[in-house]
């Protein structure tokens, strides 16, 4: 028996190997989770296409670009008909312009600001307003991803960051709201990983080589640590942890200046 036997889990962003929401959906198919997965455009539906020819069966999929009007709705209504029903949410879907991410914050645009957290805060919340239905007396959870960044500030991470404090704060009034109806929704503070979005924050590599002589485990964690923290949290094993901002950083974030 595994741990997400007979449960349905929506897992949003995707897009190739390297990305943390593919160590998670790894971490939930292994764990006997039935995965549906959304993909932005028919580009990253082609690459999708050919990673889950790795999984044992192949998901349910279906388009949805948080930018685009009536795209979340029609996600989630396709996710009815074809389950009926919701045990688990996962929000990895984030953006910010490169150009928001370096030289100085004051020099935000809100055009910047506004894109930044409607991607990567504001789409968890209609996400979560979808799913709640759909999770009825099933005890459901929800998992977002989020970095060190949304509380210290983080050389190169500007606008990501203020998005990211955004989504926790999300993720603590998200779970106050939905408690009463036994859904539970945490955030992931995950340390750097090599994704190939990270690689354009400015001084990325410097990043990974500090967490890995100074850390107190001294390695970088892997989208496969953070798949096994997601698979936590949306298992019975949690089922009194809600509201929370879980770390998977090697220790990183304890450490004093």
């Amino acid at each position: 028996m595994g741990l997400m036997d007979n449960k349905v889990v929506a897992i949003f962003g995707v897009a190739n190997k390297r990305s943390i929401a593919w160590g998670i959906t790894r971490a939930l198919v292994d764990a006997g989770a039935t995965v549906a997965l959304n993909y932005q455009n028919d580009r990253m539906k082609d690459s999708i296409e050919k990673l889950v020819d790795e999984l044992p069966y192949r998901p349910w999929m279906a388009p949805c670009d948080v930018t685009q009007d009536g795209d979340i709705e029609r996600f989630f209504e396709g996710l009815k008909a074809e389950f009926g029903h919701l045990d688990g949410l996962v929000h990895s879907v984030a953006f910010a312009p490169k150009d928001e991410l370096s030289g100085e914050f004051a020099n935000t645009s809100w055009d910047g600001y506004a894109l930044a957290h409607k991607i990567s805060a504001w789409s968890l919340i209609p996400m979560c307003k979808l799913a709640a239905p759909l999770m009825e007396g099933r005890q459901g959870g929800v998992v977002s991803l989020s970095y060190v960044g949304s509380e210290k500030v983080v050389e190169g991470y500007n606008l990501m960051g203020v998005a990211k404090a955004a989504l926790e704060s999300n993720t603590r009034y998200l779970a106050a709201n939905l408690g009463p109806q036994g859904i539970r929704v945490n955030a992931i503070s995950a340390g750097p990983i090599k994704t190939v979005s990270a690689m354009g924050i400015g001084g990325f590599s410097t990043i990974l080589d500090h967490v890995e002589q100074r850390s107190p485990l001294r390695r970088n964690v892997t989208p496969e640590d953070v798949g096994k923290a997601a698979l936590f949290l949306l298992s019975d094993l949690a089922s009194g942890v809600t509201g929370q901002v879980l770390f998977v950083d090697s220790g990183q974030s304890i450490l004093g200046a």
